[in-house]
């Protein structure tokens, strides 16, 4: 893939693909990245591939270790779960504020969400239902109407995909069932439901998780 059309910044665009290069995996943990394959590989100079891997070294995609350079860093056990206790206290707050100021408008887009997200569960493209997940959660967050809670959540959002890709394919049919629960909840202004599934929810996604990666140590 080559990058470098539109407006956005050379970085921002190098960022944004190696990125998602490492939420879908198709940079494994531990893979190290070279400067130079990676400029010929995005059509780039070395310079944004430089800067971009010093921003996403900064949100944890990628380790800077001396004498290797950049490699594709490991979610480890223990900041999963860190994770899942950030989703946890925040999710639900999201949800409940969401029912009670979402508009026509705003759940429209709800349903557009998973109407592709459906699309693509059946037909078992992994990639594009982590990044449908990250959406859906996103524009909840975004209903509730409260910019701080949008800050809190925005920098976690990718590494929250990050974790969602890794158990997709057995949890992406019960996660959107659950999605839909809570888009009900919201669309009827039904504060507690929605909080209380969007916690269901957090918990669900956890034990899948860890169900996943008990089953690939064996």
């Amino acid at each position: 893939m080559t990058v470098g059309a539109g407006h956005q910044p050379l970085r921002s665009l190098v960022s944004d693909e190696l990125r998602r290069l490492v939420v879908t995996g198709e940079l494994a943990p531990g893979t190290r990245i070279v400067e130079d394959r990676l400029a010929a590989r995005l059509g780039v100079s070395r310079n944004p591939v430089r800067e971009a891997l010093q921003a996403l070294a900064s949100e944890g995609f990628v380790e800077i270790l001396p004498r290797r350079g950049a490699v594709v860093a490991q979610i480890t056990a223990e900041q999963a779960e860190d994770l899942f206790d950030v989703r946890a206290a925040l999710e639900p707050l999201a949800a409940r504020l969401a029912a009670r100021r979402a508009s026509g408008p705003g759940v429209a887009r709800l349903r557009e969400i998973l109407r592709r997200a459906r699309q693509a569960t059946d037909q078992q493209e992994l990639d594009q239902l982590a990044s449908y997940n990250t959406d859906f959660h996103s524009l909840v967050v975004e209903l509730s109407g409260n910019d701080y809670l949008g800050l809190l959540v925005a920098p976690m959002a990718r590494r929250v995909q990050w974790v969602f890709r890794t158990s997709a394919a057995t949890r992406a049919p019960h996660s959107w069932a659950e999605h839909e629960q809570l888009l009900q909840a919201i669309a009827t202004g039904d504060e507690d439901h929605a909080e209380a599934i969007a916690r269901a929810h957090v918990t669900a996604a956890r034990a899948s998780y860890r169900w996943v990666s008990q089953a690939a140590q064996t």
